[in-house]
């Protein structure tokens, strides 16, 4: 088993795209201005998971910087308050997470950082347990802060926490575009199930994607969403929609272990391709139409799960 790379103390220089080349960002300069231009229709995608394990998390950094490359402006959310990794994962280190933002202690401005070419990070906190379910107050602050972003950015990338805990269910629930992250392990099968069917029985949502990773080839992915469709087709109303496979790749592990996204690492690997390949249909998928407004109403969504008091 492969130790975890460890985070770093201080913060990498981070730059952000100018009509000259780039510059140093510093706090507060590094959340892009609206525009009237929009590559991609809006909508916010959440990835999640039943289980811990299954490259969630890599699959959302990517996912991101995929969408970045066709000129969406991205704002990734590291939703898993109380153990996130994304920034391990972008290699970047910032110097304030939302647990600045909940406390009040930092303006949204302060607490996103660039992480990619086009795309942003909202940190997360990690190891600290009061934010891994937050009260009802504190979950509305925090989208409070959150929401006054939303319109300088094309598509939000939410990485839920994995399972059914109450910040996981509610920022999935949320989202214009659910991917479930499932592997060909029993386990993982059957925990997707379990978030699958938590998500339509008690949220109402009908129709999620389903992403197959960590297998040998096309084949075998397949044979996993038709496990799992066949599960659930018999006792959900829901449709899952098979968005593709992720096959096994020893790239992506070294790109964890070096702090560096697969993608930009190793662009030409089998796991690279196939995730570029997913970003496409994911972002040609739906009717504009239908997009519109879609990030404002994902905030809205949460903050009427954070307001009763």
């Amino acid at each position: 088993m492969t130790a975890k790379p460890q985070r770093q103390s201080a913060a990498k220089p981070l730059t952000r795209p100018t009509s000259g080349g780039t510059a140093p960002a510093h706090s507060g300069t590094v959340v892009p201005i609206g525009s009237g231009k929009t590559p991609m229709s809006p909508t916010v995608i959440a990835i999640t998971s039943g289980k811990g394990g299954v490259g969630k998390s890599n699959i959302a950094v990517g996912l991101a910087i995929a969408l970045g490359r066709r000129g969406a402006r991205v704002l990734c959310v590291d939703a898993d308050l109380g153990l996130a990794n994304m920034d391990i994962l972008f290699g970047v280190a910032p110097t304030q997470t939302t647990a600045d933002l909940v406390s009040g202690d930092a303006d949204i401005d302060d607490v996103i950082v660039e992480a990619a070419d086009n795309v942003w990070l909202l940190p997360g906190a990690s190891g600290q347990a009061d934010l891994a379910d937050l009260s009802d107050q504190k979950r509305r602050a925090f989208f409070t802060a959150i929401d006054s972003v939303d319109d300088r950015f094309d598509v939000v990338v939410v990485d839920t926490g994995a399972g059914v805990g109450s910040n996981s269910v509610g920022f999935a629930a949320a989202a214009k575009d659910i991917v479930v992250v499932v592997t060909g392990e029993p386990t993982s099968v059957a925990d997707a199930y379990g978030m699958i069917k938590v998500l339509c029985t008690r949220c109402g949502v009908r129709r999620l994607h389903v992403l197959v990773n960590m297998v040998n080839n096309h084949h075998e992915g397949e044979a996993v969403f038709r496990r799992l469709d066949n599960l659930t087709s018999r006792f959900l109303d829901v449709r899952l929609e098979f968005l593709g496979v992720l096959p096994r790749d020893q790239g992506v592990a070294r790109a964890v272990m070096r702090g560096e996204p697969f993608l930009r690492s190793h662009p030409d690997a089998p796991a690279s391709k196939a995730l570029l390949r997913i970003a496409d249909g994911l972002a040609d998928s739906s009717d504009p139409d239908d997009r519109q407004g879609a990030i404002r109403l994902f905030w809205r969504k949460l903050l009427r799960q954070g307001g009763a008091q």
